[in-house]
């Protein structure tokens, strides 16, 4: 059997067209809508204006960083140039969602999404302030066009031996993609730093938001996405979340974890001490596995394109990050994105 596959824009969505060839005289033709959904950590987004509820001095123009006008607009033309070209090789104009970590208010997301190319593809904004000392948040960003958002609420990670604990809260968007209903649970759990059982309290947190949202509609639609601080295999993913590697191993009600492959095939969305790490992930609930009826995942990716890559110097081969040893780069990201493609028959 012979597979070949185009693509063409149809409002804002694609058509995947599948021709199946085979040894008969005659083919079977199928047709698909396709969209692409994403996460990408964008790596301390911040404005140039002193807040003064959050710690953001080094992202000051007078500030360790030295953070001027100029750096910040050039930060937004790079990261606005990335998310309109993600998943492009299937589907043009940029992701239908896309889950953001390390923004620092609302205020930057607008002014990201009047940044061109996303000036021109209709992006709209879902952003609560979380209580990071830092200030830094998740958000999602969505073409209404495409996805209608109908619900979104912002979950605290409370921890019973430590009170004066704060991180990011991790983000529930449900709305309705095309049509069908589908729930994002967008995260970036606490840093390695912390301890691992701080990552696997906030697993738990996305478990119970996940099977909450199962138990109101039934066979929900669900992606859990994030920076999650942790690879496919580390116990916070693999077993508080519950999130298994082997499609053969998910249950009804279970979730799939495209990203394990990846990550065993020694992929990665970030590099330290010269080895790749999978921290980016999007993880799926049962019924995107194995739906016969509406949107399922057709592919994973990390977007490593070549231009998000250090060419030379002492970090060649690592994300060509906006700082580098402490001195200003003018790159993108110390992560690349993930995405995932959906697909569902015509």
């Amino acid at each position: 059997m012979r597979i070949r596959s185009f693509f063409f824009r149809s409002g804002m969505l694609s058509l995947l067209v599948v021709f199946i060839l085979t040894t008969q005289a005659c083919a079977q033709k199928k047709t698909y809508l396709a969209t692409t959904v994403a996460f990408y950590n964008v790596e301390n987004l911040f404005d140039t204006i002193d807040d003064p509820r959050t710690n953001d001095a080094e992202f000051l123009p007078a500030g360790s960083n030295r953070w001027t006008a100029q750096r910040y607009q050039v930060k937004l033309q790079n990261m606005a140039s990335v998310i309109a070209d993600i998943g492009s090789e299937v589907v043009k104009g940029g992701p239908a969602i896309i889950g953001l970590s390390e923004v620092e208010n609302r205020g930057v997301l607008e002014d990201l999404i009047k940044t061109a190319p996303l000036d021109a593809l209709g992006y709209d904004i879902v952003h609560y302030d979380s209580p990071d000392r830092r200030g830094i948040d998740v958000a999602l960003l969505y073409k209404p066009s495409v996805f209608k958002v109908v619900n979104s609420t912002s979950n605290r990670l409370t921890l019973p031996w430590r009170s004066d604990f704060y991180t990011r809260d991790q983000l529930v968007v449900t709305g309705e993609l095309h049509g069908e209903l589908l729930s994002v649970i967008v995260n970036h759990w606490p840093s390695r730093a912390s301890g691992p059982e701080y990552r696997e309290e906030a697993a738990k947190l996305s478990r119970s938001l996940s099977d909450s949202l199962a138990r109101v509609h039934p066979n929900a639609k669900i992606m859990i996405m994030g920076d999650l601080n942790d690879d496919p295999v580390d116990r916070s993913v693999a077993k508080a979340l519950g999130a298994e590697g082997r499609t053969n191993k998910v249950k009804p009600g279970g979730l799939y974890n495209p990203m394990w492959q990846l990550f065993r095939d020694g992929i990665g969305s970030l590099a330290y001490r010269d080895a790749w790490n999978l921290f980016d992930q999007i993880i799926i609930s049962e019924p995107l596995l194995n739906s016969n009826d509406g949107w399922k995942l057709h592919k994973a990716r990390v977007y490593n394109e070549k231009y998000l890559i250090q060419k030379e110097g002492p970090y060649a081969g690592y994300p060509f990050r906006t700082f580098a040893g402490g001195a200003y780069a003018g790159g993108y990201s110390d992560h690349l994105p993930v995405y995932l493609i959906l697909v569902k028959e015509k």
